[in-house]
């Protein structure tokens, strides 16, 4: 299935991917912006959901291969986990469709707090190298696993999740486990997905525009994260764990303006 779109929708998409990438490599949430926009233009929820999965892996693609050139992570230390995420989005792809939704209303709100309380009260968070709170296999074999199977289910916030676990867990710095939370996204991001391409519900004339501007964005933002490093990625995670979370309460009529 595809919609028709006119050019002036089509360039509307290519801006808002384009900004969305450039927040995603830095601190991920960049679904805030395409999944509103791609709504507005009148495209049904789901094929909403599966186009801003094909542009988001492209984003993730273009932001990890960065990472990977700039030596900030190396492969052999990230193939496991990469499958561990992917399986983790896979099997939360297909669980989704047997969760009831009420139990987002308590899950998201909840660790979207804690992800902008940890960064925002805990300075030095981030800041220089620690002793892991857990070991390897436990990381593996549990934690990314099990961002990755929140991915393929609910999506928001992923990419912070992943760097969240990275320094609180794993004692890496925050540019680091910024870094490695690239690939782990663009892991969980391919799994879901190729559940969507199999049920026929991505959009391409959409997906494609987007695509362009989000590998422009991520490019762009990779950039600004080696750059920038800590002082620039804090702030941003925290504003989109507060934005989302705000966004997400006003959805649910809990807010009003």
């Amino acid at each position: 299935m595809d919609v028709v779109l006119s050019p002036e929708i089509l360039a509307a998409l290519f801006c808002a991917a384009m900004i969305a990438g450039f927040v995603d490599a830095i601190a991920g949430g960049g679904g805030l912006i395409t999944i509103p926009v791609l709504l507005l233009a009148q495209i049904p929820p789901l094929h909403a959901l599966a186009t801003n999965k094909l542009q988001g892996s492209f984003g993730s693609l273009t932001a990890s291969v960065m990472a990977l050139r700039r030596g900030l992570v190396h492969w052999p230390d990230m193939r496991v986990l990469f499958v561990c995420s992917l399986i983790g989005s896979a099997i939360g792809a297909f669980a989704v469709q047997f969760v009831r939704a009420q139990t987002l209303d308590i899950v998201i709100p909840v660790v979207l707090v804690a992800i902008a309380m940890y960064f925002l009260l805990a300075p030095n968070a981030g800041a220089v190298e620690k002793k892991p709170r857990i070991n390897q296999g436990a990381y593996r074999g549990v934690v990314v696993p099990g961002i990755g199977f929140y991915d393929g289910m609910f999506g928001p916030g992923t990419g912070s999740f992943f760097s969240l676990a990275g320094v609180a867990l794993r004692g890496h710095n925050l540019l680091t486990a910024t870094a490695q939370a690239k690939v782990l996204n663009f892991a969980s991001n391919i799994a879901s997905l190729a559940v969507f391409i199999a049920g026929g519900k991505v959009l391409w004339t959409a997906g494609a525009a987007m695509v362009a501007g989000q590998v422009i964005g991520a490019w762009g933002g990779s950039h600004a994260m080696v750059r920038g490093g800590t002082k620039l990625i804090r702030p941003m995670i925290v504003t989109v764990c507060v934005v989302m979370l705000g966004r997400y309460l006003w959805q649910k009529g809990f807010l009003s303006f």
